[in-house]
Protein backbone atom coordinates (compact mmCIF):
# COMPACT_ATOMS: atom_id res chain seq x y z
CA UNK A 1 0.00 0.00 0.00
CA UNK A 2 1.22 3.26 -1.20
CA UNK A 3 2.05 6.17 1.60
CA UNK A 4 -0.55 8.49 2.06
CA UNK A 5 0.18 12.47 0.73
CA UNK A 6 0.16 14.50 3.52
CA UNK A 7 0.47 18.37 4.14
CA UNK A 8 1.74 19.99 7.90
CA UNK A 9 0.48 23.06 9.56
CA UNK A 10 0.90 24.41 12.97
CA UNK A 11 -3.05 24.09 13.24
CA UNK A 12 -6.08 23.02 11.42
CA UNK A 13 -9.37 23.62 11.77
CA UNK A 14 -11.98 21.50 11.10
CA UNK A 15 -15.34 23.43 9.78
CA UNK A 16 -15.34 26.83 7.93
CA UNK A 17 -18.33 28.43 10.30
CA UNK A 18 -18.39 31.31 11.18
CA UNK A 19 -16.40 29.93 15.17
CA UNK A 20 -13.51 28.00 12.91
CA UNK A 21 -13.12 31.30 10.48
CA UNK A 22 -13.51 33.75 13.17
CA UNK A 23 -10.59 31.34 15.33
CA UNK A 24 -8.56 31.54 12.47
CA UNK A 25 -8.62 35.23 11.17
CA UNK A 26 -7.90 35.65 15.27
CA UNK A 27 -5.14 33.14 15.56
CA UNK A 28 -3.62 34.50 12.50
CA UNK A 29 -3.52 38.35 14.20
CA UNK A 30 -2.25 37.42 16.79
CA UNK A 31 0.34 34.83 15.19
CA UNK A 32 0.80 35.98 11.92
CA UNK A 33 4.14 33.61 11.26
CA UNK A 34 2.00 30.81 12.29
CA UNK A 35 0.84 28.13 9.31
CA UNK A 36 -3.31 27.81 9.72
CA UNK A 37 -5.42 25.86 7.16
CA UNK A 38 -9.34 25.29 7.24
CA UNK A 39 -11.43 22.36 5.52
CA UNK A 40 -14.77 22.54 4.84
CA UNK A 41 -16.70 19.11 4.12
CA UNK A 42 -18.98 21.62 1.77
CA UNK A 43 -18.34 22.23 -2.06
CA UNK A 44 -18.56 26.09 -1.12
CA UNK A 45 -18.02 28.33 2.29
CA UNK A 46 -21.21 28.50 3.76
CA UNK A 47 -22.73 25.54 1.80
CA UNK A 48 -24.09 23.91 4.83
CA UNK A 49 -24.61 26.21 7.13
CA UNK A 50 -27.85 27.03 9.18
CA UNK A 51 -29.47 29.60 6.80
CA UNK A 52 -30.30 33.46 8.96
CA UNK A 53 -29.73 34.16 12.53
CA UNK A 54 -29.58 37.59 14.24
CA UNK A 55 -26.30 38.11 15.62
CA UNK A 56 -24.82 40.95 17.99
CA UNK A 57 -21.95 43.25 15.99
CA UNK A 58 -19.47 43.43 19.20
CA UNK A 59 -17.52 40.37 18.44
CA UNK A 60 -17.36 41.31 14.54
CA UNK A 61 -16.23 44.81 15.52
CA UNK A 62 -13.62 43.46 18.11
CA UNK A 63 -12.24 40.73 15.37
CA UNK A 64 -12.61 42.71 12.22
CA UNK A 65 -12.73 46.40 12.68
CA UNK A 66 -13.33 47.16 9.74
CA UNK A 67 -16.40 45.40 8.85
CA UNK A 68 -19.16 47.92 8.43
CA UNK A 69 -17.24 49.56 5.28
CA UNK A 70 -17.67 46.55 3.71
CA UNK A 71 -20.40 44.53 5.41
CA UNK A 72 -20.95 40.62 3.98
CA UNK A 73 -23.93 41.13 1.40
CA UNK A 74 -26.68 39.85 3.76
CA UNK A 75 -26.67 42.28 6.40
CA UNK A 76 -29.58 44.24 7.62
CA UNK A 77 -29.57 45.98 10.56
CA UNK A 78 -32.73 44.82 12.94
CA UNK A 79 -35.35 47.33 12.76
CA UNK A 80 -38.01 46.27 14.98
CA UNK A 81 -39.22 43.28 17.40
CA UNK A 82 -42.53 41.23 17.41
CA UNK A 83 -43.35 38.28 19.94
CA UNK A 84 -45.13 35.93 19.02
CA UNK A 85 -47.22 33.08 20.92
CA UNK A 86 -47.81 29.70 18.92
CA UNK A 87 -50.95 28.30 20.02
CA UNK A 88 -51.21 25.53 17.74
CA UNK A 89 -49.93 25.10 14.33
CA UNK A 90 -52.81 27.22 12.28
CA UNK A 91 -52.66 30.15 15.19
CA UNK A 92 -50.79 32.36 17.05
CA UNK A 93 -51.04 35.61 19.14
CA UNK A 94 -48.89 38.91 19.13
CA UNK A 95 -47.47 39.74 22.44
CA UNK A 96 -48.15 43.15 23.43
CA UNK A 97 -44.63 43.64 24.78
CA UNK A 98 -41.37 41.94 23.77
CA UNK A 99 -39.05 40.45 26.69
CA UNK A 100 -36.05 42.50 27.15
CA UNK A 101 -33.70 39.79 26.41
CA UNK A 102 -35.69 39.57 23.15
CA UNK A 103 -34.92 43.03 22.52
CA UNK A 104 -32.26 43.27 18.66
CA UNK A 105 -31.74 47.04 18.52
CA UNK A 106 -28.27 47.26 17.38
CA UNK A 107 -28.29 43.81 16.01
CA UNK A 108 -27.59 42.74 12.57
CA UNK A 109 -29.98 39.89 10.74
CA UNK A 110 -27.64 38.08 8.32
CA UNK A 111 -27.78 35.01 6.03
CA UNK A 112 -24.73 32.52 8.02
CA UNK A 113 -23.63 31.12 4.70
CA UNK A 114 -23.31 34.92 3.23
CA UNK A 115 -21.56 35.31 6.13
CA UNK A 116 -19.11 32.69 6.22
CA UNK A 117 -18.90 33.48 2.67
CA UNK A 118 -17.62 37.16 3.25
CA UNK A 119 -15.57 35.67 6.18
CA UNK A 120 -13.42 33.50 4.29
CA UNK A 121 -11.57 35.81 2.12
CA UNK A 122 -10.70 37.62 5.04
CA UNK A 123 -8.92 34.79 6.06
CA UNK A 124 -7.14 34.01 3.43
CA UNK A 125 -6.12 37.36 3.19
CA UNK A 126 -4.27 37.08 6.25
CA UNK A 127 -2.82 33.64 5.11
CA UNK A 128 -4.90 31.04 6.37
CA UNK A 129 -5.30 28.14 3.65
CA UNK A 130 -9.39 27.87 3.57
CA UNK A 131 -9.84 24.08 1.72
CA UNK A 132 -13.75 23.44 0.68
CA UNK A 133 -14.76 20.33 -0.65
CA UNK A 134 -12.48 18.80 2.17
CA UNK A 135 -14.47 16.76 4.45
CA UNK A 136 -12.57 14.91 7.40
CA UNK A 137 -13.09 11.29 7.26
CA UNK A 138 -11.26 10.60 10.78
CA UNK A 139 -8.56 12.36 13.32
CA UNK A 140 -5.22 10.83 13.11
CA UNK A 141 -3.79 9.95 16.71
CA UNK A 142 0.18 9.93 17.59
CA UNK A 143 1.63 6.98 19.81
CA UNK A 144 0.66 8.99 22.74
CA UNK A 145 -3.40 9.05 22.22
CA UNK A 146 -2.85 12.64 21.04
CA UNK A 147 -4.80 13.66 17.71
CA UNK A 148 -2.12 14.58 15.35
CA UNK A 149 -4.54 15.79 12.69
CA UNK A 150 -7.26 14.59 10.30
CA UNK A 151 -7.61 12.56 7.52
CA UNK A 152 -9.15 13.56 4.27
CA UNK A 153 -11.59 11.00 3.08
CA UNK A 154 -11.06 9.33 -0.31
CA UNK A 155 -12.98 11.09 -3.16
CA UNK A 156 -14.44 8.60 -6.29
CA UNK A 157 -16.03 5.22 -4.13
CA UNK A 158 -18.78 3.94 -5.20
CA UNK A 159 -21.15 2.57 -2.36
CA UNK A 160 -20.02 -1.47 -2.34
CA UNK A 161 -16.89 0.21 -1.65
CA UNK A 162 -15.34 -0.13 -5.29
CA UNK A 163 -12.97 2.49 -6.50
CA UNK A 164 -14.75 4.39 -9.69
CA UNK A 165 -12.80 6.20 -12.50
CA UNK A 166 -11.94 9.53 -10.77
CA UNK A 167 -11.05 7.84 -7.34
CA UNK A 168 -8.60 9.49 -5.20
CA UNK A 169 -6.76 9.05 -2.38
CA UNK A 170 -7.45 11.37 0.35
CA UNK A 171 -4.76 13.46 2.33
CA UNK A 172 -3.13 13.28 6.01
CA UNK A 173 -3.12 16.94 7.14
CA UNK A 174 -0.95 17.04 10.43
CA UNK A 175 -0.73 19.55 12.95
CA UNK A 176 -0.13 19.48 16.61
CA UNK A 177 -2.95 21.77 17.43
CA UNK A 178 -6.25 20.37 15.65
CA UNK A 179 -9.60 22.62 16.33
CA UNK A 180 -12.81 21.01 15.89
CA UNK A 181 -15.38 23.57 14.36
CA UNK A 182 -17.68 21.36 12.67
CA UNK A 183 -21.26 21.81 14.80
CA UNK A 184 -23.71 20.85 16.56
CA UNK A 185 -23.37 17.24 14.32
CA UNK A 186 -19.68 16.93 13.51
CA UNK A 187 -18.16 13.39 12.66
CA UNK A 188 -14.63 14.08 14.25
CA UNK A 189 -15.95 15.21 17.23
CA UNK A 190 -18.35 12.50 18.08
CA UNK A 191 -15.16 9.85 17.05
CA UNK A 192 -13.02 11.48 20.29
CA UNK A 193 -15.93 12.05 22.43
CA UNK A 194 -16.58 8.04 22.10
Amino acid sequence: MSERETMQYDVITVGAGPAGLAFAIRLKQLKPDLTVCVIEKASTIGAQILSGAVIEPEPLNELLPEWGANPPPICVPASKDEFWWLRDHERAMKSPITPPQMHNHGNFIVSLGALCAWLAPQAEALGVDVFPGFAAAEALIDDAGAVKGVRIGDMGVARDGSHKPGYTEGIDILAPITVLGEGCRGSISKQLIA
